[in-house]
């Protein structure tokens, strides 16, 4: 199983691209690892988490093809995470060939605002309508908290956010051969339905992903800080949640909490995770 890491910033990349802070400053100057764009992920090669704005960018820099992606797991419709275009760019009318019919899962409060914003972007019909699934060669596919559900070979669970409260923002185990993972942005802390699912449903993870968008400044708006996804990592392996030889990674890093790559490498080193980058391939 691999996971690849598309992009890892929180919602206005990083550096953010108007911003004099220290932080973008020196990310500009090292360049690297400390270049983030907006936060997406793709598992193996067929399934994609979040159709965010910079994908396209992410497939170029690091020469990730996404020709295979067949399914795709929207978190929520914020804008750093669902960029409608690119269900145009991939669609027939745009001069794509070959490309399989894509199985997109969401929840319906996401569906519902995507289906607004396509809306005012002046589309001739309706996003959710049967017609523009032809159009698109898609198909959606509704989902709610605590549902499970096969994607081809993969067997996923949503999970609520504790984010964007009633907007149906979700969370992802996804199982494969075997190898599990767990996808936790955009989130604040876990509620305890959460854990208490986990257990339940005896999930096991070989990888966890958690956001830490506010880094070691204090936590608010639906996302965690670095002592928050240090807390969870703690929970998780003390309730073999994380397996003994599972991996943690960060992700979804903001500019004013955060500082560039190497220095967050740095002073994480110790909180019991590690700290991912734009490109990263992890195979387990």
């Amino acid at each position: 199983m691999r996971f690849t890491f598309l992009g890892t910033s929180a919602a206005n990349a990083y550096p953010q691209a108007f911003c004099k802070c220290a932080n973008c400053e020196e990310a500009r100057r090292r360049g690297g690892p400390s270049l983030r764009k907006r936060t997406a992920a793709l598992i193996n090669d067929d399934l994609l988490i979040d159709f965010g704005p910079d994908i396209m960018s992410a497939s170029q820099m690091h020469r990730i093809s996404l020709t295979n992606v067949r399914f795709c797991l929207q978190t929520h419709f914020h804008a750093d995470h669902l960029d409608l275009s690119h269900l145009l760019s991939r669609s027939p009318g745009y001069g794509i060939v070959g490309a399989e019919q894509l199985q997109f899962y969401a929840s319906s409060q996401t569906l519902e605002q995507a289906r607004l914003i396509f809306e005012g972007n002046k589309q001739e019909y309706d996003l959710l309508h049967t017609q523009a699934e032809a159009i698109l060669n898609l198909r959606f596919h509704r989902i709610e908290p605590f549902q499970s559900f096969t994607a081809g070979d993969y067997r996923v669970m949503a999970f609520p956010a504790n984010h964007a409260p009633g907007w149906g923002a979700l969370l992802f185990a996804v199982e494969f051969d075997g190898r599990a993972i767990f996808y936790g942005t955009d989130t604040a802390v876990f509620f305890e339905e959460v854990w208490q699912a986990f257990r339940k449903h005896g999930w096991q993870f070989d990888l966890v992903v958690l956001d830490h968008t506010h880094g070691f400044q204090t936590s608010s708006d639906g996302h965690m800080n670095a002592e928050e996804v240090a807390s969870h990592v703690r929970r998780m392996r003390e309730e073999k949640i994380l397996k003994n030889k599972g991996r943690a990674f960060a992700t979804h890093f903001s500019h004013e909490g955060n500082p560039v790559h190497p220095r967050l490498v740095e002073t994480t080193a110790r909180l019991g995770y590690e700290i991912a980058y734009d490109g990263l391939q992890v195979t387990f």
